[in-house]
């Protein structure tokens, strides 16, 4: 029934439509499946007599009228508009479907207490779910909704609160809600449920946290670090914006099963409850907590009052936010390494999706339909654009940067862009700067250039391999001092001006004074300013094995530290070499980030992937020995110590080390470790039962002393990692028979099922994997995006499975979103293929 909107009808209808208002009546008392919808749509239309259309999702249509004129059912997903006047007035009225996917209205019943929540993700593409709309970005309209529900209920908006009363019917109550300024279809919302708030105010706006009673220890706990950086990261906004915030108060809601880490409904965002902590967390968690506050504050300005007209310049929404969330976490916030954190974890995913076949320009030009946009939302449009952006920033100075910014606010303030608005308002802020040459270099190529430095006397020569792009970096030059390490002599800026590959530095390596050694390491984009990979001579590889962790800024490890990465993924440093330097350099590391990052790869890449099976458990042994060097030192950190257990538990392998999880367990704690919460005890008991140390005694138990949603999820990722033939044959069935599981639930059955240490037991489903999963498609883009990523066999970097995943790629009828996910997945198991056959 999805409409399937193509760019071409998206731009006809903006040219004949203006879009006025939106009144939204929604009725949540018609119980479990359906709720009511009676939406009026005030439009003009530049052409009399023409025609359009409207998208509707419906359960079934009741009523619908066009200026009086009863007209004829859906066909397809649309509402066929004949006839329109100068003015016209669209009356519908249906019942729609709650969703349990996390898209349209989603619908969750609280496993604990039973009661039941409700929330709205519009989009793209899914408001028609909701309610009937012409939905696209660049018809912005004023919405005013109106919600009836249980009067036990909490319900709010995008608009504040303006009136509540009995309904009529006396089936609960109503609330009304103030019209919003003018905003897209996707990004209205409604949440409903008996929520539990926190509220209070800063500079005249009022802030709201929100989340389920079940949680509501969790968020009074943290109420104040919320609110702390939500006022932070308005002043910070308000300093460098010249518009103020525009969209009234100011909720931040935590909602269950959600697909996306946030989503910046304005004046109500939306969050994952799994931002509400639940258990011991690390800083590195907090901090990047801090960000996606940041980063949804962001939107209310990039995507919200300025939107794109058209889903390729999605990048002007996202990797803005990407930019801004982490800039605003490191100036306003308590934290300070979010850049260290976007350079070893985020940035990563930027440069692994740009090294795939599926990799696309930051700005896309050749989005035709919805369904190809959506998997846009990647690596890409965040990580990689935000990179290119901090690069813009040091390019033409933030000054000039951010008086761009504010000029393309005001010309464009509740209306719509494109990229080439952005580009001359930041050109007209920073003359001398082609700006427009530099977004055609970095912005519509794609991939990732590799920079390296080699020695010609005093001189340091950089060869930049890749694209035409321009890279304004720093060339950082390390001394090797007795006692301290790697100690950083100078820095130096330098343009590499594309067309030559080559740009000489003259006169770098000069004595920094008497008895001074020639320098140990140059390292080019020290300070992460740009996005590249980088290449090291041998002088200073051998330094970066030997003095790396003693490196002061934690930023430059982060770039070594993913640079070793790279070397690894390229087959340009054996996997042992890299086991060999977390061994000996990630005990002296002191900022958990890159402990989680470094220790994350190694486990479920190295280890898993690009490792033979055989050379598995000496895998496995190193990070196990490297986990606990780290719990054993006095100075490790609590953080630290709960990062090198969540590597340490999964690294168990040996019965010894079994019988140890198991004691843990029982103890509900570990030598030198953290006490165990309910997360820790879920990871535990996930290992025991893969390898046949646990059960379903030990699974009831737990779910008992757990019953929640993390409980829930916890108890299937374990039912289905249990080698029991009868635990995978009903695994099996909850992935692709039963069908009734939420994406979250999906995704934990996922997870558990393949186990690289019990290959035997799951041998049988190789196969059928790729003769199955095409199927999964028809269950819409989550289910078909969270089978394609999540039980991809990835640990079995075989000859025989890429030919299975290849051959399933060559179907025709694979969904857009089944393909792409394939397409990236099927690619780094060829990756992982060749490097197991590597000396």
């Amino acid at each position: 029934m999805t409409s399937a909107l193509t760019r071409a009808e998206a731009r006809e209808r903006a040219r004949l439509l203006d879009v006025h208002s939106y009144s939204v009546e929604l009725d949540l008392t018609r119980g479990d499946e359906v709720f009511g919808c009676r939406t009026i749509v005030r439009f003009a239309a530049r052409e009399r007599g023409a025609a359009s259309f409207a998208d509707i999702r419906a359960g079934s249509v009741r009523r619908v009228e066009l200026n009086g004129r009863v007209l004829d059912p859906v066909q397809g997903g649309r509402l066929v508009l004949p006839g329109l006047e100068a003015e016209n007035e669209l009356l519908v009225e249906a019942d729609m479907l709650y969703t349990r996917t996390g898209e349209g209205l989603h619908r969750f019943v609280d496993p604990e207490d039973g009661e039941v929540y409700v929330y709205a993700n519009c989009g793209p593409d899914h408001a028609p779910s909701v309610f009937p709309c012409f939905d696209q970005p660049d018809l912005k309209a004023a919405f005013s909704l109106t919600v009836t529900a249980p009067a036990t209920w909490s319900v709010r908006s995008n608009g504040a609160e303006r009136a509540r009363h009995a309904a009529a019917d006396d089936t609960g109550q109503t609330w009304e809600f103030t019209a919003t300024e003018p905003i897209s279809t996707s990004l209205v919302t409604v949440v409903g449920g008996p929520f539990h708030a926190v509220e209070t105010e800063h500079d005249g706006i009022a802030l709201g946290l929100l989340c389920r009673r079940s949680l509501a220890r969790h968020l009074d706990a943290d109420a104040e670090e919320f609110f702390d950086i939500t006022r932070r990261s308005f002043d910070r906004f308000h300093e460098v914006f010249e518009e103020r915030y525009a969209f009234g108060k100011y909720d931040q809601v935590f909602v269950p099963e959600m697909n996306w880490g946030a989503i910046e409904k304005p004046g109500c965002v939306l969050f994952n409850e799994r931002f509400v902590f639940q258990s011991a967390v690390t800083d590195t968690q907090r901090e990047l907590r801090a960000t996606v506050i940041a980063h949804e504050m962001a939107h209310m300005w990039f995507g919200n009052l300025v939107t794109m007209r058209w889903w390729d310049d999605i990048w002007l929404s996202e990797s803005f936010a990407e930019y801004m969330g982490y800039e605003i976490a490191a100036v306003a916030s308590r934290f300070t390494s979010p850049w260290t954190a976007f350079a070893v974890a985020r940035k990563s995913w930027g440069y692994d999706a740009d090294q795939r076949p599926t990799t696309h320009p930051v700005a896309a030009e050749s989005l035709d339909d919805v369904a190809s946009a959506l998997m846009n939302f990647d690596g890409i449009s965040y990580a990689k654009g935000a990179s290119a952006l901090r690069q813009l920033v040091a390019w033409v100075g933030e000054e000039a940067f951010f008086r761009g910014v504010n000029d393309y606010f005001a010309a464009h303030r509740f209306g719509n862009a494109e990229l080439t608005d952005l580009l001359d308002a930041i050109g007209a802020a920073a003359p001398g700067r082609d700006v427009r040459d530099w977004a055609s270099r970095w912005l519509r190529t794609t991939g990732v250039d590799t920079l390296r430095a080699d020695l010609d006397g005093e001189s340091v020569v950089v060869a930049h391999d890749g694209s035409q792009r321009p890279h304004r970096v720093l060339l950082g030059v390390y001394d090797d001092v007795p006692g301290r390490g790697l100690v950083l002599r100078r820095r130096l800026a330098a343009d590499l001006v594309p067309g030559s590959g080559r740009t000489v530095l003259p006169g770098v390596l000069r004595p920094a004074g008497p008895g001074v050694r020639p320098a140990a390491l140059l390292l080019l984009n020290d300070g992460d300013l740009s996005y590249a990979k980088v290449r090291l001579n041998e002088d200073s590889w051998q330094a970066v094995k030997t003095g790396l962790s003693t490196i002061d800024d934690s930023l430059t490890r982060a770039l070594l530290w993913n640079t070793a990465r790279d070397m690894v993924r390229d087959g340009e440093m054996p996997a042992g070499e890299f086991l060999a330097l977390v061994a000996a350099q990630l005990p002296g590391e002191n900022v958990v980030a890159i402990v989680e990052a470094v220790l994350t790869f190694a486990r479920n890449h190295v280890a898993d992937r690009f490792l033979p099976p055989e050379r598995r458990p000496e895998a496995l042994a190193v990070l196990s020995g490297v986990c606990r060097t780290i719990l054993q030192q006095p100075k490790s950190a609590d953080d630290l110590r709960l990062a090198a257990v969540r590597t340490l538990v999964p690294s168990a392998q040996t019965p010894e080390e079994l019988n140890d999880l198991r004691h843990w367990l029982s103890e509900g704690r570990m030598p030198d470790g953290p006490d165990l919460d309910v997360e820790l005890r879920w990871r535990i008991l996930h290992q025991l039962v893969a390898l046949d140390h646990a059960g379903e005694p030990e699974i009831t138990a737990q779910l008992e002393r757990d019953p929640s949603s993390t409980g829930q999820e916890g108890a299937a990722r374990c039912r289905s990692a249990s080698p029991d033939p009868r635990a995978k044959q009903h695994a099996w069935r909850l992935l692709f028979t039963e069908g009734m599981l939420s994406p979250r639930l999906l995704a934990a059955v996922a997870q558990g099922f393949w186990e690289p240490a019990r290959p035997e037991t799951t041998a049988g489903y190789l196969e059928r994997y790729f003769e199955e999963i095409p199927a999964v498609g028809e269950r819409g883009q989550m289910i078909a995006m969270t089978l394609g990523r999540e039980l991809f066999p990835a640990h079995a970097a075989t000859p025989g499975t890429v030919q299975a995943a290849v051959r399933c790629l060559e179907r025709d009828a694979l969904a857009v979103a089944l393909r792409r996910t394939l397409a990236d997945q099927t690619d780094d198991l060829q990756r992982a293929l060749r490097l197991r056959r590597l000396p």
